[in-house]
């Protein structure tokens, strides 16, 4: 199939950047390997920042200032003034296209306070923000007639002979067919890579890394690998995700004691090292926001007393919920200039799979939704303006795909991928030693070695996930090795990368 912009992934940056690329005028088409209600972003519960004061004094500055402080010196201040002038148009964008955001008694935008914000800045829809932005940009899509084919695995990005990105290979999950698709420009927006760390990350399955991995293998340039952002609020036994919201609007965070610890509105680094300090200790660690009330829980955190309820069966309106720091947002990614394109030509990429450089060692809360919303929207323009300055489409260059060739499976994958997810949290997670890393990486390679003799058993061709699973797997590895590599090429704490002395 053909097409002249061709987006992989349908998250919120995806959509944006399909419905930026179909205003310009070109032919759009979205591949996306789950359907596109489901994917990350209707996991980003806080809200979305945007400096419109509607809840006290702010500025679009103070935003910048926050934002850089809490990036530790690693972000683009060019890129990070773009995206947080762009922050209330973006807003306004949302809001006409029928986001229902919460609203203060005259009617304004409602607005919370997230971690290191200096002001309540946040906009927010319940603690529903990112499914609410989701499905209205879905909605969206679909009034503009855009295209969608679901469930495909992405295999490989294509070249042409002159090394112009001109299309990919995927997996059809539905037949198990292997498939073609060719266009003039192609938009990454894959998402994170946080899954690597297994059960402990609040992410989906689906958070493999894919999109960055396959960027790799066709020579584009990756950043800040090393940066993975831990949420202080997963819950303890199932690593789901409970909001910054629930800490913003005044929850505490309390130690076997019943003590306060730490502030709970700091940045996440800070927090999630202060929880995990309490931990070696021998603490649980609680949140508590009974002090809010039934009725200001249920009209603000809903979704929170309903996941608190169901995963740890406790009821937060009377039960303290107990919670762990896990994997949540990876800062790393491929590396794009000011036009969201990659070191590859014709290849752009924006949302957690692309490393805009605006949030640098660690994310400021809030800033995740705004950077899809803003980049999605530049890299689905500019990839249309490509598009438009080439009059034929290319013919990629031969490649073989690698699942031509046979595998052995005789070493169960499974078994290695759970293994793999502990050495990373234990190893390369929140606090990081020299030689803990050196020792991860001994380990990954071990494991990669027996990669050539790993493989699927299920012989089906229809929706066989014991293969998407292993393919997952393969990216997963090759994600983790250069996390480490990174993270020993950084011997300085900075943000999220945090080293502690032998």
């Amino acid at each position: 199939m053909k097409t002249d912009v061709l987006i992989i992934g349908a998250g919120g940056a995806g959509l944006m950047a399909a419905i930026a690329a179909k205003e310009e005028g070109v032919d759009v088409l979205v591949l996306t390997k789950e359907y596109p209600t489901r994917s990350q972003t209707c996991m980003a519960q806080g809200g979305m920042n945007a400096a419109l004061g509607n809840a006290g004094q702010d500025s679009i500055e103070d935003h910048i200032q926050n934002t850089l402080k809490s990036a530790h010196g690693e972000a683009d201040e060019e890129a990070v003034r773009f995206m947080c002038c762009e922050a209330p148009n973006a807003i306004e964008y949302l809001n006409n296209i029928g986001v229902c955001f919460s609203r203060t008694k005259d009617g304004k935008i409602a607005q919370r306070r997230l971690g290191g914000a200096s002001a309540p800045r946040a906009c927010y829809a319940q603690d529903y923000t990112g499914l609410k932005i989701l499905h209205t940009l879905y909605d969206r899509c679909n009034e503009l007639g855009i295209k969608f084919v679901n469930d495909t695995f992405l295999l490989e990005l294509l070249k042409d002979e002159n090394d112009n990105a001109c299309g990919t290979k995927v997996l059809d999950i539905r037949t198990g067919e292997i498939k073609t698709y060719i266009a003039k420009s192609v938009v990454l927006a894959t998402g994170g890579y946080s899954r690597i760390y297994d059960k402990f990350s609040t992410n989906s399955k689906a958070s493999s890394g894919d999109g960055i991995a396959a960027a790799l293998r066709i020579g584009a340039e990756l950043k800040h690998m090393e940066f993975v952002q831990f949420h202080p609020t997963g819950l303890k036994n199932s690593s789901i995700l409970i909001s910054e919201s629930a800490r913003g609007e005044g929850g505490y965070l309390l130690n076997s004691q019943g003590e306060r610890f730490t502030n709970e509105l700091a940045p996440r680094d800070e927090v999630s090292r202060a929880i995990d300090a309490e931990i070696k200790k021998g603490e649980d660690i609680f949140l508590d926001i009974r002090h809010l009330g039934e009725q200001f829980i249920d009209e603000g955190l809903p979704q929170e007393r309903k996941l608190a309820k169901l995963y740890e069966n406790v009821d937060p309106v009377y039960d303290l919920i107990p919670i762990k720091p896990v994997a949540h947002y990876t800062m790393g990614g491929v590396a794009v200039d000011h036009n969201s394109q990659t070191t590859v030509s014709g290849l752009f990429a924006c949302g957690e799979c692309a490393n805009h450089n605006v949030h640098g060692g660690n994310r400021l809360g809030g800033n995740s939704l705004l950077e899809i919303v803003v980049f999605g929207r530049e890299a689905g323009r500019n990839a249309a303006k490509h598009s438009q300055q080439i009059e034929h489409l290319s013919v990629p260059a031969h490649s073989e795909c690698f699942l031509d060739q046979e595998f052995k499976n005789t070493v169960n994958f499974y078994k290695y991928k759970e293994k793999l997810g502990n050495l990373l949290y234990n190893k390369v997670g929140i606090v990081r030693k020299t030689s803990e890393l050196k020792s991860a990486l001994e380990e990954i390679e071990m494991i990669k070695s027996l990669l050539p003799d790993m493989g699927w058993s299920d012989t089906l061709e229809i929706y066989n996930t014991n293969k998407q699973e292993f393919l997952e797997f393969r990216n997963i590895l090759q994600i983790s090795e250069i996390v480490v590599k990174s993270a020993l090429e950084r011997a300085e704490s900075c943000g999220a990368h945090y080293m502690e002395a032998e």
